[in-house]
């Protein structure tokens, strides 16, 4: 039977989607996300059901009613007294409770805690809150809004495949919100001051990518973009998408009749239409910014498109520089995936200059996680005030680079004398319980088992398949009592989805929030910091600290702001990194920079963290490892003590294959050209791809351009003559050899000096 007799009479089937992109809850139903030491106030009404989940487990809530004559107490929710009590220490993560509305109200929910005590590692977490109306909206009236960033001066609805233009003064800001998720917007503007003068002086996104460097404007530095003459126009301040294209026009007449649908509407006529009061002469195509696009370029210099990336409710906020005339739509295209088949409404509002927001993008701990705007640490006050590069990492603000010094000049002071630089972007999840030497033992590559109370270990977090989720390092604090730091907070959820998973009694909360740090790394860095850091006669003292170990102590005297001080770091060098509560980091800073002066202590952002850390061989995940990568390829295979560590852990089956049949290793790579070699060059041997350069710099110490490559192990010999490929790989190609990494002290000698 052949295959077309065997489809015979079969009914076609329809799409599987395995993981929707739309996190849309059923009709009626609300989320909040109530934060650690927080509270949270929402209108319930009669009949409403409530439902509050311990999202990372043994945390306390308490929960309240308040009625229309101002009465507060739990009656209403089936409980008695001033308030519900719920959760405790020992409740499971993921544990929920349930409750029923009597009558109308304010629910009042809070999450108590105090300020984490860093030897008790009581950290304070988030509590999901869910409500299921009793009489929910009708359906069709509309999906709910964001709630305003302030008093609105202008709400503008903007029906599906239609436009509206509208006015905003300088100073005043425009927030562009997605209503239903999956739609894109054109966003065109004019300086109204110009057009009285009859000069039409519209946003060029060519200009913007000339003058900012990038493919479209961005919260930060290259945030301003320009009209066709160069002047700015407007300036984008958050960005809760983050995925747009501005190279393109809006869609018109002209792309609907050559794929066959003469007379479709379309922005550009759309555009046309509302601007003509404005005397604004017509375009057959409109140039714009595109917020919510999903347009790309391809290898092949083709333009493809999927689905726009928003959720419902994103939105991007931009300031006017000037007075602006400006015009907006909902993109009627519903002929390919770009709106996602269902061109739905886009909304408008304006705020008063009078207002002020944070720069920000979002960030999502996970993928299916809510989104949370970029955060400033703890010690912004003071890296802010000496710099104006900063770059968004995972969720916060850190310097890129300095004023006066520059990552070259910041290069040398952590080779040569001191520096300090901001790492609180760095996750940490505090494992107690009896079982939580189990749990680590079983889901990191090291033996936890030989680590003692103060000492800290590096090591491998896998999947089953030897792919690596992250690295990190493991503080034990005492029998029952660990730290993880990492750099991914899906590895705090990994650990709690294998506790689930084993039955341990266990518990991973997060503590990133309550635990900022400053890394002071550099040779003279012990001398710094033995003036500043008091230690209990049973601790041992910053001159006693041994590499890899930790020590709880104090800033100056017995008094002082409380802090843990590790031997570690991202250098390469002889460094300590400082632990404290968000509200003692001041005083933390401003005893370091103080006692550094006479050390020559100067700041260091990433950049030059970049070259330290390659120099020393160090990995960052995306680039020397993701979750196709394991250890042995990423070049930590010292991690996996697969001949010691008796007890299995995950991954340990596949890491043993991995092992005997290597495909790929890191090297060193020196490279004999001064030219640039970037992230993502293809390393050759002859006309073959042999592996991929995955971190490189020009070495400040060594005087060349280096980098580190993931190659075929029959490649990867020392030695070995290799080539990187520039261009297409075959018309340019630098000359390279294979060289032991790490490049600068491979033995370690400084670190442990």
């Amino acid at each position: 039977m052949n295959i077309i007799q065997q489809r015979h009479g079969v009914t076609p089937p329809a799409s599987r989607i395995l993981w929707p992109g739309n996190r849309a809850l059923p009709p009626g139903v609300e989320r909040y996300r109530v934060k650690g030491m927080g509270s949270l106030n929402v209108k319930v009404g009669e009949g409403d059901r409530i439902t509050l989940t311990d999202i990372e487990g043994g945390q306390r809530c308490e929960l309240r009613l308040r009625d229309k004559d101002g009465r507060i107490g739990a009656d209403a929710l089936g409980a008695r007294g001033e308030f519900a009590d719920v959760f405790g220490p020992e409740t499971r993560a993921g544990e929920s409770q349930r409750f029923t509305v009597s009558h109308d109200g304010t629910l009042i929910v809070a999450v108590p805690g105090t300020p984490m005590d860093l030897s008790k590692q009581n950290t304070a977490t988030d509590i999901e809150l869910r409500i299921t109306r009793a009489k929910p909206v009708a359906p069709g009236s509309g999906v709910a809004l964001p709630e305003p960033l302030a008093d609105a001066l202008q709400d503008i609805r903007i029906g599906a495949s239609t436009a509206r233009a509208y006015v905003v003064k300088a100073g005043e800001y425009i927030q562009i919100i997605d209503v239903a998720g999956r739609q894109m917007t054109d966003f065109q503007c004019f300086s109204a001051r110009k057009l009285d003068k009859g000069i039409e002086n519209a946003l060029d996104a060519t200009v913007t990518r000339t003058l900012t460097g990038r493919a479209y404007p961005t919260p930060g530095l290259p945030s301003k973009a320009f009209g066709f003459d160069f002047e700015p126009l407007i300036e984008v301040v958050q960005d809760t998408c983050g995925r747009h294209d501005a190279f393109a026009t809006a869609c018109n007449s002209r792309y609907y009749d050559d794929v066959g649908y003469p007379g479709h509407v379309n922005c550009t006529d759309n555009f046309n239409r509302v601007l003509d009061p404005f005397g604004i002469a017509k375009r057959r195509g409109w140039e714009a910014l595109n917020f919510f696009y999903n347009t790309r370029m391809d290898a092949n210099n083709q333009i493809i498109f999927d689905e726009a990336w928003s959720r419902p409710g994103d939105y991007v906020l931009v300031k006017a520089l000037t007075d602006l005339v400006c015009v907006s739509s909902a993109c009627p295209d519903d002929i390919d995936p770009g709106n996602g088949w269902n061109p739905t409404d886009i909304h408008v509002r304006t705020y008063s200059d009078k207002q002020k927001f944070s720069r920000a993008v979002a960030y999502r701990m996970t993928p299916d996680a809510d989104v949370e705007m970029t955060r400033e640490t703890a010690f912004h006050p003071r890296f802010s005030a000496l710099t104006r590069n900063y770059t968004e990492y995972r969720g916060f603000w850190l310097p890129s680079r300095f004023n006066n010094e520059g990552p070259i000049e910041e290069y040398w002071a952590v080779r040569e004398k001191v520096v300090v630089m901001d790492l609180s972007p760095l996750r940490k999840f505090e494992v107690t319980g009896p079982d939580a030497e189990a749990l680590l033992q079983y889901c990191v590559t090291r033996d936890i088992r030989k680590l003692a109370t103060g000492q800290v270990v590096y090591t491998a977090m896998c999947y089953e398949n030897g792919g690596m989720i992250d690295d990190g390092t493991v503080y034990r604090l005492g029998p029952n009592n660990f730290r993880w730091i990492g750099g991914d907070d899906y590895s705090g959820a990994w650990l709690r989805e294998q506790v689930e998973k084993m039955g341990y009694r266990a518990w991973v909360r997060s503590s990133t929030d309550q635990l900022h740090n400053i890394a002071v790394q550099g040779p003279n860095s012990r001398d710094l910091l033995k003036e500043i850091i008091w230690t209990a006669p049973a601790q041992p003292s910053i001159g006693e600290l041994e590499w890899f170990r930790f020590a709880v102590a104090r800033i100056g005297h017995f008094e002082g702001a409380p802090v843990v001080v590790s031997r570690t770091g991202y250098t390469g060098e002889l460094g300590y990194e400082i632990f404290c509560h968000p509200k003692d980091a001041l005083a933390v800073f401003d005893a370091v920079w103080e006692a550094g002066r006479k050390y020559g202590l100067k700041p260091m952002g990433l950049e030059g963290l970049d070259m330290a850390r390659i120099e020393a061989g160090l990995v960052f995940a995306h680039y020397e490892f993701n979750s196709e990568t394991d250890p042995f390829e990423a070049g930590i295979g010292f991690t996996v003590p697969l001949k010691t560590k008796v007890d299995d852990f995950i991954g340990k089956q596949a890491l043993v294959q991995r092992k005997e049949h290597p495909r790929h290793k890191l090297v060193g790579l020196e490279i004999e050209s001064n030219e640039i070699v970037g992230h993502g060059d293809q390393v050759y041997v002859g006309r073959g791809v042999v592996g991929v350069v995955t971190s490189s710099t020009r070495s400040p110490i060594l005087g060349r351009n280096i980098a580190l490559a993931r190659v075929d192990v029959l490649s990867g010999e020392i030695g070995a003559q290799v080539e990187i490929g520039k261009l297409d790989g075959m018309q340019k190609r630098l000359p390279a050899r294979v060289v032991r990494f790490a490049h600068y002290d491979p033995e370690k000698l400084r670190p442990r000096s």
